[in-house]
């Protein structure tokens, strides 16, 4: 192998290994609130406060060296359908994790994400074409399936949570599309939405529960798994087409899963499997759909 062919297969290593890291910390996620709200060791209120707190902090540093060239502009003017879909998509992906198991939560966060950014570009004027169609059907199907009245139906409150988390990402990742620097508005959102955490926090005051190994879980949420992992997350994206980026976010749920497994030792149910290979293959068929007609 010459000089130039290694270096040539470094480059190429470079986005994978970071896509890699960044979809292992978006299912970290998860398994990090499960298994800090399934043992007790937390409440969700302070989970999301301190999820938000230590991601916001983190953020702020590595902005360290734009403060003086930012100033005000970092915070303002506010980005508030922002800042405010962030905060639902946190309180609710919390108390969502009281009760649901690690791979049926990021299944239905994923499904919920997607099937909104789909019926966006609905709503934009964007049309699918029949095999696209019956990709949304497979997703919405199994989303239906995985929550239909059974013996291994997720609990309804914790599923209707975690699906109005989904719907909330969805808008906030259709909102920073726009952003100039994905970073600073990341940064943004989460010290913006610092006070409304708080005041969740507060009004659930009788409630809190705060454990050693429950603000570790939540600080690592909140550092590594979402700000760390967002700042992987944009480098990987430079070398990723618009297909590629959402293909590859069809790996999360499955990591997720595997993880409870593994580490939780949550069973892995008949249901979320046949539920998993509808949304996720329905979910495929829409952006391999999507990215044939975009082609040139």
């Amino acid at each position: 192998m010459t000089v130039a062919q290694d270096s040539t297969n470094k480059q190429r290593m470079h986005p994978v290994l970071l896509t890699a890291i960044a979809m292992a910390a978006f299912a970290a996620n998860s398994l990090l609130c499960r298994m800090a709200l399934g043992s007790g060791s937390i409440d969700p209120a302070s989970f999301t406060l301190i999820r938000l707190f230590s991601g916001a902090l983190v953020l702020a540093l590595l902005l360290r060296p734009h403060w003086r060239e930012l100033g005000l502009t970092l915070l303002w003017p506010i980005s508030w359908p922002s800042t405010l879909s962030l905060f639902t998509y946190m309180v609710c992906f919390s108390f969502a994790y009281l009760s649901l198991e690690t791979g049926t939560g990021a299944l239905l966060l994923f499904g919920a994400v997607q099937l909104t950014m789909f019926a966006v570009a609905l709503q934009g004027g964007e049309r699918f074409n029949r095999w696209a169609s019956l990709g949304l059907a497979m997703a919405a199907g199994g989303l239906v399936y995985l929550v239909a009245p059974g013996v291994t139906a997720p609990e309804p409150q914790g599923a209707i949570l975690m699906a109005l988390a989904g719907v909330a990402w969805g808008v906030y990742s259709l909102l920073g599309r726009g952003a100039k620097d994905p970073l600073v508005a990341t940064g943004a959102s989460f010290i913006t939405a610092l006070p409304f955490a708080a005041l969740v926090s507060v009004a659930f005051l009788a409630d809190q529960n705060i454990s050693y190994s429950g603000f570790g879980l939540a600080v690592a949420s909140g550092a590594v798994a979402s700000a760390l992992g967002y700042v992987v997350w944009y480098a990987a994206l430079r070398h990723l087409t618009a297909a590629r980026a959402a293909t590859v976010q069809l790996s999360v749920p499955a990591l997720a899963a595997l993880g409870g497994v593994v580490l939780l030792s949550e069973p892995l149910s008949l249901r979320l499997v046949l539920a998993s290979t509808l949304t996720l293959g329905g979910v495929a068929l829409v952006l391999y759909q999507r990215s044939q007609r975009a082609a040139p």
